[in-house]
């Protein structure tokens, strides 16, 4: 197989093939993801990546293929380049997507300008898999002006999103009017922009006025911004050019008053440090499988024999078992 050195070069010439071998190396992690991140560096963070989030059914894949194909003006000269990621979920014994976003998206396979990547939520509970942000930046480095990214549609717990785009869009469909209230503690708080798709359908004005109504009782985001409620028909185009208006809007809005570079510089913040816990966590439950003194541990505190808060101050403050975690970091 060609070295991560020559795959970077590769996708740095336009090779799609390229990236999507370092996509893969970054997915499976290891030394090789850590290389081609570091490579990948310099070229990334120059995109805009638009996240997609909402209940299943609303019609997110379709709002994605539409934004994809406004924003690529018919494959002309000079359109900019987009990137998707669109997230199915996992298969319980594959760990595989199971949607396939790709064949929804069949319109854009002939086009050189957009690079598709299906992928599972491989354990993620915010909507998001972890790689999400690491495939990001290949995609910008790549070239990509434009990444988006489609979240799997598990409902109001998807606040994954918000730490890997720029600008949210909560995509709803007017029989979800019922379910403002309960989403005002999740999707809702999250949005920079509200789009009532399918809304040739009875209760669309309402649920716009319902959403409205609840923003105003609220706080205004980042920069005082008010997310807008766009009302659109995907499927048909309509009201797709209002939606990437006002993603364009938010866009404006935040490099004006400096949130943009605030909310990357978090972003960049947020993933180091999970990238930190996720390790540690991941080498002190290997460490655990093969220490007998940690097995013997956790076995009393099964038992109820020692209280689980107390163990794991004893275990953080004994200088042999953080040397023996060190160790298994180190290996």
């Amino acid at each position: 197989m060609a070295s991560v050195a020559s795959l970077v070069e590769g996708m740095l010439r336009g090779e799609t093939l390229a990236l999507a071998r370092l996509i893969t190396l970054v997915e499976r992690e290891g030394p090789e993801a850590a290389e081609a991140l570091r490579l990948c560096a310099p070229y990334g963070g120059k995109g805009y990546r638009i996240g997609f989030t909402g209940p299943p059914g609303s019609g997110k894949s379709t709002l994605v293929d539409a934004m994809t194909a406004r924003l690529r003006q018919g494959g002309k000269e000079g359109a900019p380049r987009v990137g998707i990621v669109a997230v199915d979920p996992s298969s319980p014994f594959t760990g595989g997507a199971l949607l396939g976003d790709r064949i929804r998206m069949e319109q854009h396979y002939a086009d050189p300008g957009v690079f598709i990547r299906s992928m599972g939520t491989r354990g993620g509970h915010g909507g998001l898999p972890d790689v999400t942000q690491r495939v990001a930046t290949l995609l910008e480095a790549s070239g990509k002006e434009y990444v988006l990214l489609e979240t799997v549609g598990v409902g109001q717990t998807e606040l994954d999103v918000m730490e890997v785009a720029d600008t949210v869009v909560v995509v709803l469909v007017p029989e979800a009017g019922d379910m403002i209230q309960t989403m005002k503690a999740g999707l809702m708080e999250i949005a920079d922009v509200f789009v009532v798709n399918k809304a040739d359908r009875e209760g669309a004005e309402r649920l716009a006025k319902e959403i409205e109504g609840s923003l105003r009782l609220g706080h205004p985001r980042e920069g005082n911004w008010m997310a807008p409620v766009v009302l659109a028909q995907a499927r048909t185009g309509a009201g797709v050019a209002e939606v990437a208006a006002a993603v364009a809007a938010h866009r404006g809005a935040m490099e004006e008053s400096g949130e943009l570079e605030r909310r990357r510089s978090k972003r960049r913040t947020s993933q180091f440090l999970k990238t930190v816990e996720q390790r540690m966590s991941r080498s002190l439950h290997e460490l655990i499988a093969s220490d007998g003194e940690l097995q013997a541990m956790v076995e009393r505190i099964q038992r109820g024999e020692t209280d689980p808060y107390s163990a794991a101050l004893q275990v953080l403050g004994d200088t042999s078992v953080l040397r023996r975690w060190i160790a298994r970091l180190e290996e």
